[in-house]
């Protein structure tokens, strides 16, 4: 006796059409298929789900702090940030034109999470992506005592289709870090797109890697390629608390 479809199925690892066959064997009988369209609908559940497994393992290999898609961020409470130009950054022309979005601002400006959405949406596109905050790079880094070592350590970074390096500024870092973020940013420039993230002005980055003329280099980079958006306004952090104190009635005298 022949093994059954489904068992046959499970054997060739296309497991969503193993666990679709009876729907579809009901549909077919109910609607009258025919054999091709049968074996097509079938198929596109099975690639279906491949793909949205795919994209799962993608957004895990990100390694993103949170989840955050373009539709959750609040664009009313962010005025200098035009959605349409924002959404420039969603299209795949984003990775093939290898071009790189810097968004500057003090802490509770929705940086991050904009970052987040940005390539979050290029991993749903198909592309790979890095999240990485400035003071674990620093960190690292001064863990590796080889060049080996070193090496290991950027190459993901310097090839990932989409690289989120967050929180530039924010702490102080050691001399090693300023050569290595231009060894990230120059080996992307023209290839691969970079977004970052800094609390600092592009006039303040000399300090943060030490050096007036690689923080120059870096900041002809990213400028050649991109674009930098300053963001303003109170903290979203604090927003919440603020209305609800707002809200909350006096305490009686």
């Amino acid at each position: 006796m022949s093994a059954a479809p489904d068992a046959l199925l499970a054997q060739l690892h296309l497991h969503q059409a193993a666990a679709a066959l009876p729907g579809w064997l009901d549909r077919a009988a109910r609607e009258e298929l025919g054999y091709a369209d049968f074996l097509a609908g079938l198929l596109e559940e099975e690639a279906a789900a491949r793909a949205a497994a795919e994209t799962q393992r993608r957004l895990r290999q990100a390694a993103f702090p949170f989840a955050a898609t373009i539709e959750q961020f609040d664009f009313r409470s962010r005025p200098e940030l035009k959605r349409q130009v924002v959404l420039r950054y969603l299209d795949p022309t984003f990775v093939a034109q290898a071009g790189t979005l810097t968004l500057i601002g003090p802490p509770g400006l929705g940086k991050t999470m904009l970052a987040i959405c940005v390539a979050t949406k290029q991993v749903q596109l198909g592309h790979t992506a890095r999240f990485v905050t400035a003071q674990a790079l620093a960190g690292q880094l001064g863990r590796i005592a080889t060049v080996v070592g070193r090496q290991r350590l950027l190459r993901p970074l310097l090839t990932c289709d989409v690289l989120v390096l967050d929180e530039l500024g924010y702490l102080p870092t050691e001399s090693a870090f300023g050569p290595a973020l231009y060894e990230i940013v120059a080996g992307r420039y023209t290839r691969r797109p970079t977004i970052i993230t800094s609390n600092k002005s592009l006039t303040e980055w000399a300090g943060i890697v030490q050096d007036a003329s690689l923080a120059a280099a870096l900041v002809d980079r990213l400028m050649d390629r991109g674009q930098v958006f300053y963001l303003k306004g109170p903290s979203w952090r604090t927003r919440d608390r603020r209305a609800a104190e707002a809200a909350a009635p006096e305490a009686p005298a």
